[in-house]
């Protein structure tokens, strides 16, 4: 008897020891993303940059003793269904945050029942400026992308370094298409460049003949285009149809998040003008995490050429975001939103792949990118994206 009560004992003890002690729930990280309509290729690649990073954390022992999980939803490019993940999400235990998609109109959608919730929302992609300057306090909304506001400048001085005075505009009516209308407005009149002929395009339309022929005949030099990339293809075929390819077609980068090369065929892609505004490429980032995640995604998706990973902004935003936000968390020393939120505007310098922040965020500025972080970039013959300066 005495043996058993030593022998039971000593198994308490052992069991007790914070060694053997049970371990804690993994901590979620939710992507809800197009990730089956017209913009999966961007979907795709921000959950493997989140994957990625997700690895590399749990690879690195957690974080306050937690690993990290996954859980993905697929809003389709459907505000409503958006909402719905959204509140379906809240309902999860341990959920640290939300990463968007690429689709503005559906993180826009989503931001009452984000704050509603008080759930961080981390975007990788959506570019509209009103996502982050949304009027919510405290504002749960941190983005690694584009933002449109400086995005407009970027795409305006495009057209005048390309000596022209009067441009065309093409939005989707959307409002992604309106946050760009306003900047685009606002960049053409600083940078003394006229806006001759505004267009919309919803999406699914198919033909854009009229449209295309009222921009032709306002006399404009140049196109801006801002659409996803079934609309960009519309676009692109009525240029060619009306034989007027040699108008320089200056893109915001949506069409790089869906397949814009298959949809229009490479025959036809050569004959355009058409340059695309990015924020990242393996070609242009040279640092230790681009070159880790480079080799990561090969080793784990596709052995493939750095310029051939599709919409690999994507893939370098969400793997900067996941280890911001992990580097918050360790900053708080806690999960909860509000310590989160605090200490993602206060980090110190971190290294991301996309570039150093010095720092990511402040409580007034939830963007991590302005425009001296983009540059465009265009399609090379094999249909990849290459930076401009790179070209040779």
């Amino acid at each position: 008897m005495t043996r058993f009560l030593l022998i039971s004992l000593l198994t308490l003890t052992i069991s007790g020891s914070p060694a053997m002690a049970q371990e804690k729930a993994p901590l979620v990280l939710a992507l809800d993303a197009d990730l089956s309509a017209v913009a999966v290729e961007g979907g795709t690649a921000i959950r493997r940059g989140m994957e990625i990073a997700i690895a590399e954390v749990n690879n690195n022992g957690g974080v306050l003793g937690h690993q990290l999980s996954l859980v993905t939803t697929d809003h389709r490019g459907n505000p409503a269904r958006g909402v719905y993940n959204v509140e379906q999400l809240a309902k999860r235990q341990n959920l640290l945050a939300i990463f968007g998609g690429v689709h503005t109109p559906v993180a826009l959608a989503e931001l009452a029942a984000v704050h509603k919730n008080n759930m961080l929302f981390l975007s990788p992609w959506a570019a509209g400026t009103s996502l982050v300057d949304n009027h919510y306090t405290p504002n749960n909304v941190f983005r690694v992308s584009i933002r449109d506001e400086q995005a407009g400048e970027v795409l305006i001085k495009t057209a005048r370094e390309r000596g022209v005075k009067e441009i065309a505009l093409v939005l989707e009516r959307t409002g992604w298409g309106r946050s760009n209308f306003t900047s685009l407005s606002k960049a053409a009149e600083h940078q003394g460049l006229k806006i001759v002929s505004t267009q919309w395009i919803n999406w699914r339309q198919t033909d854009f003949t009229n449209e295309m022929s009222a921009i032709i005949q306002s006399g404009a030099g140049a196109i801006i285009l801002v659409s996803n990339a079934p609309e960009a293809a519309v676009v692109s075929k009525t240029l060619l149809k009306l034989e007027a390819a040699e108008m320089p077609l200056i893109a915001h980068w949506g069409l790089a998040g869906g397949d814009f090369v298959a949809e229009m065929g490479l025959a036809d892609l050569f004959k355009l003008d058409l340059s695309v505004i990015q924020t990242f490429s393996f070609l242009h980032q040279n640092n230790s995490r681009s070159a880790y995640l480079l080799k990561a995604y090969r080793e784990r998706y596709d052995d493939i050429a750095p310029q051939a990973i599709p919409a690999v902004v994507g893939l370098a935003h969400s793997y900067d975001l996941v280890h911001i936000l992990i580097a918050a968390v360790k900053k708080a020393g806690s999960v909860e939103a509000d310590a989160v939120r605090q200490a993602l505007e206060n980090l110190p310098v971190l290294q991301g792949a996309v570039k150093q922040y010095a720092p990511a965020f402040t409580e007034n500025m939830h963007d991590a990118l302005m425009a001296e972080d983009y540059f465009m970039a265009k399609f090379n013959e094999d249909g990849h994206l290459i930076p401009v300066s790179d070209i040779r």
